[in-house]
């Protein structure tokens, strides 16, 4: 009887998707905020799309540096274990053999089989390395471009959460009209963007979404209202 083939499919870009999140989320809240925040302060809606592009060009260029540096440290990090793990395992192979095997153990492998996934693995000295890399200390070693795929990434979907709520002041001259149509293209973006980052990160894509909504609307509430109370 013939049989269907089993495929599997995970969902393996999560790297990828991290960034775009950070990036995507704070490009949309924080100038959304802002926006909301002068709109309650000021009447031109030039001065809001000036205040707002320089806020989007400057967060851009801070988070994607901050996401390159965090980046560069993980892969840093990795290094120097690496290094220390496979100066371990060239000074005490014995020790090192006995965390194998805890490991091996806490699988469930019986001592006869854990011993000769041992001996196969003291064998290779990089494969050792590499098994103690992942399996004692979870580390995995980062894609050598990481650092500027993660600052590219970021850095774009920053811009491109932040052109969200000022398009309306870009094509508006009117201020409560303008203030008006950026809270609904927004609110709408991040009820969008937090279904699927939803369906991506969690199993309540709908939760995500008001989660995400809520967070953006407080933030802008809250500046618009500090803006009009200074003012």
């Amino acid at each position: 009887m013939p049989q269907t083939p089993h495929i599997e499919q995970h969902f393996t870009s999560s790297e990828t998707v991290r960034d775009i999140v950070i990036g995507m989320s704070d490009g949309l809240t924080v100038p959304f905020a802002l926006a909301a925040g002068l709109s309650g302060a000021v009447q031109s809606t030039t001065l809001v799309v000036t205040a707002g592009l320089a806020e989007i060009a400057a967060g851009s260029i801070a988070m994607g540096l901050g996401g390159y540096l965090a980046a560069r440290t993980d892969a840093e990090h990795y290094r120097s274990e690496r290094v220390r793990e496979e100066l371990e395992v060239e000074e005490m192979p014995e020790v090192e053999a006995g965390e194998v095997l805890e490991v091996l153990r806490s699988y469930g492998l019986d001592e006869e089989s854990a011993g000769r996934v041992v001996g196969a693995l003291s064998a290779d000295r990089n494969r050792w390395v590499d098994f103690m890399m992942r399996f004692e200390l979870g580390l995995e070693e980062p894609d050598p471009g990481r650092a500027r795929s993660s600052a590219l990434t970021i850095a774009l979907s920053y811009v491109a959460g932040g052109l969200v709520p000022l398009l309306p002041y870009i094509v508006m001259d009117h201020m409560a009209s303008a203030l008006l149509a950026s809270v609904a293209a927004t609110l709408l973006a991040l009820l969008v963007f937090g279904y699927v980052k939803g369906r991506f990160t969690t199993a309540k894509p709908l939760r995500s979404a008001w989660q995400t909504a809520a967070v953006g609307a407080l933030a802008a509430a809250a500046a618009f209202v500090i803006a009009k109370a200074i003012a």
